[in-house]
């Protein structure tokens, strides 16, 4: 328990009322019952409802998901993160299988899945992660495959494992500032993300594969504007295509608080920023998430692979 306490804020502050610009859409019930029929039936996670995302009717309504591999309790003890924390059970070994049989009953023509942490695992879950790449490429082989990847500790034969499935997209959130790192991902290291997001970006370049390379953060939880230009700056140093910038909405009471509320002209500030530095997409709005329009991004026509560096 001592180590969650440490992560959450002592700011008195009362919660701040939303934006109207963080309205969100409610969309048609039909199909979002359809989904989690179909999740719940194969006993799967959707991070749509573990990280109680405010997109999740506008996705389901669109019958997409983004699929949450290794159960639903997580190891680690972010301070902006709904998800359990705790010690997980034992992986499910038919959940590769599952998440293929998912995915083709939706047809789908992009899917994302991520997982919890699992670092009770020695790999921390890498083969489970190639497995279930592989079983949804086997069932489903027109289908793009986009992975939301943990860190595993560093451990580069845990990400060579995830890549040696081929992946079509690779994502990896940074979420915040290395300023904020402590408060805001406390088992996490910022360097250690980039140097996962750089070793996915050369093996890609390596052999000439036309996988892309992703990673996303939140902000309002008092960054500067300057601060996330320097972010996207160290993206881009580590060859990252894609970035993803979304206000962090706090999930409950005994999360961080909301430090701001960013302005919509703020996030197409940075859109512009990013674009300028040679990113191939950003996707910056008050409720992005990391696989907001994941498969229009994916979409958009590459930029090569030497332009625009760093």
């Amino acid at each position: 328990m001592s180590r969650e306490l440490r992560v959450i804020s002592n700011n008195p502050k009362a919660r701040q009322p939303k934006p109207d610009w963080l309205r969100i859409r409610l969309g048609d019930p039909t199909n979002q019952n359809h989904v989690l029929k179909l999740i719940e039936g194969l006993n799967l996670h959707t991070v749509c409802q573990e990280a109680r995302c405010p997109n999740i009717f506008e996705c389901w309504s669109d019958r997409t998901a983004t699929f949450m591999l290794g159960g639903d309790i997580c190891t680690r003890h972010c301070g902006f993160c709904a998800v359990g924390k705790g010690a997980p059970g034992a992986l499910d070994l038919e959940e590769p299988r599952h998440v293929a049989e998912a995915v083709r009953h939706l047809n789908l023509a992009h899917t994302v899945f991520t997982s919890v942490n699992r670092d009770d695992l020695p790999d921390g879950g890498a083969a489970h992660w190639a497995a279930t790449i592989r079983e949804v490429r086997k069932a489903n082989p027109e289908c793009r495959i986009e992975v939301l990847i943990p860190d595993f500790n560093g451990d580069e034969a845990a990400l060579d494992a995830v890549l040696d499935a081929q992946p079509d997209v690779l994502n990896h959130n940074t979420e915040t500032i290395p300023r904020l790192y402590r408060r805001v991902r406390p088992d996490a290291d910022y360097q250690q993300s980039l140097t996962l997001l750089k070793r996915a970006g050369e093996r890609r370049d390596r052999e000439a594969r036309g996988m892309l390379t992703k990673s996303g953060i939140m902000v309002g939880l008092g960054e500067t504007f300057d601060e996330v230009v320097e972010l996207m700056k160290d993206l881009r140093e580590v060859s990252c295509e894609i970035m993803t910038i979304g206000q962090y909405l706090q999930p409950h009471a005994r999360r961080l608080p909301v430090e701001r509320y960013v302005t919509p002209e703020e996030f197409n500030s940075w859109h512009q920023v990013g674009m300028a530095m040679g990113f191939h997409h950003v996707e910056a709005s008050p409720l992005t998430r990391s696989s907001y329009h994941a498969r229009q991004q994916a979409e958009r026509k590459p930029r090569t692979y030497v332009e625009g560096r760093g």
